[in-house]
């Protein structure tokens, strides 16, 4: 009778262990390839007064975003080439990041694509007039508060490495590091995706090689608590995020906000696509 107990405890166990191995399978295979699911939550925007080299458009603010899928790297020149059909780039190797892409480039790519891949395309474009579908289970580009809230991972330093980075943990100009720390190397053009450890929540190159459209129109941070805010209603340029390979430390830091007019093209812009997470 206790053998016959044992057997049925340890049948029973490993039926158990099979159906969570199966439920992890499950998960796993739901996540893109190529992608990480970032689970939502509230973060503190912006940076704190006593931050070193910040600036006044860092206004802290507490904001909530909801659970979003990212891409591990930025969308490199392969991607882009097997999509649209043509590679803009200044440095050109197909495992680097796209540049010399301006916000409409972008918003072109993600159509397109959702369109290959058969998904509802988040945009809808009329002229230089763009709007956003929330509904659609296509790929987009990020807010800038999904941006800054998967770039810190968790962090409320002025990097996701902490309250310096070097040219050994991100791709910029080293010759200006963040207040007034060592000088390190400046490589003078992009390199390839993952050359750099990957922050905590699996991201590669969300500080420095190429600087990072976001959707949002470029203003002032609202007052008071917000929830999945996407920006103003308009603008005249759209924000970038990140710091790039020619830029200073200071412009590395996850707080800081970047502008651009959206035509705007650069050798050290580039960007990162996000998918929604329960339309597909």
């Amino acid at each position: 009778m206790k053998k016959f107990l044992l057997i049925t405890i340890l049948l029973n166990t490993a039926i158990f262990v099979q159906q969570l191995s199966n439920i992890s399978a499950q998960s796993e295979a739901s996540i893109p390839e190529g992608f990480v699911r970032i689970n939502g939550g509230t973060f503190t925007m912006g940076s704190p007064a006593s931050e070193a080299q910040r600036d006044g458009d860092e206004t802290q603010h507490q904001v909530t975003v909801s659970s979003f899928f990212m891409g591990r790297h930025q969308v490199t020149q392969r991607e882009y080439e097997e999509v649209m059909g043509t590679n803009p780039s200044h440095f050109k190797d197909s495992n680097l990041p796209v540049e010399q892409v301006s916000w409409f480039d972008a918003i072109e790519y993600c159509n397109r694509r959702s369109q290959l891949e058969n998904l509802t395309p988040a945009y809808t474009v009329d002229g230089t007039n763009v709007t956003w579908n929330s509904q659609a289970d296509g790929y987009r580009l990020p807010t800038e508060a999904e941006w800054e809230y998967a770039c810190r991972a968790g962090t409320t330093t002025p990097f996701n490495t902490g309250n310096n980075i070097t040219a050994a943990q991100a791709n910029y100009d080293g010759n200006y590091p963040y207040n007034n720390n060592a000088r390190s190397q400046h490589r003078q053009r992009t390199t390839p995706v993952g050359s750099f450890s990957a922050n905590s929540w699996g991201l590669y190159d969300m500080h420095g090689n190429v600087s990072e459209w976001c959707w949002d129109w470029y203003w002032a941070y609202p007052r008071g608590e917000q929830t999945d805010p996407t920006g103003p209603d308009s603008g005249y340029t759209r924000v970038v995020r990140g710091g790039s390979w020619e830029d200073g430390g200071r412009y590395l830091r996850s707080a800081f906000r970047g502008g651009n007019n959206p035509s705007y093209r650069s050798f050290s812009s580039g960007f990162r696509l996000v998918r929604p997470i329960g339309l597909h």
